[in-house]
């Protein structure tokens, strides 16, 4: 298997990493650097589940072969908060009830940065749009996007 050494930045640390030429960004981010909030939905980019910041844009890891990664500032859940200091969009999503099992929920967080990072104060049709590449099979979406528009309101 052909390997090749990249180097990238994730949630602000460097790495230098020698990974298969095939490798996805999804498995180094979860194998290698053990960061497990990003999660494989469908392999195919579908979900939405592994949605990270690409250099600042949202994208499903899934999708990225870690070579192509090399350079990148990549951006995870782990690199938006943490259990002491909650982001403000993890903050809204527990207050409205909007994780239920959890497993979409980073990638619905971190493409909801994104979109309120490019609109601060979105129409309940522009969070749906935003959103519209994440899948939940728990809430119905009510609740996540009650959430979105919480945060929202944080902007101001």
């Amino acid at each position: 298997m052909q390997e090749m050494e990249i180097n990238l930045t994730v949630n602000k640390k460097k790495y230098t990493l020698k990974v298969p030429v095939n490798i996805t960004l999804l498995d180094v981010i979860r194998e290698r650097l053990h960061l497990t909030g990003t999660k494989e939905g469908c392999g195919k980019g579908e979900c939405g589940a592994c949605t990270i910041l690409f250099n600042g844009r949202s994208a499903n890891s899934c999708l990225i072969l870690a070579p192509q990664a090399d350079g990148a500032e990549i951006t995870t859940i782990e690199g938006i908060g943490s259990v002491e200091h909650l982001h403000p969009l993890q903050k809204a999503f527990v207050e409205e009830g909007a994780i239920q099992c959890g497993f979409c929920t980073p990638g619905m967080i971190m493409s909801s940065l994104y979109l309120l990072k490019e609109n601060p104060h979105p129409t309940e049709e522009e969070i749906r749009e935003g959103l519209s590449g994440n899948l939940c099979r728990c809430t119905g979406y009510a609740k996540i996007i009650k959430a979105v528009e919480k945060a929202s309101k944080e902007n101001d």
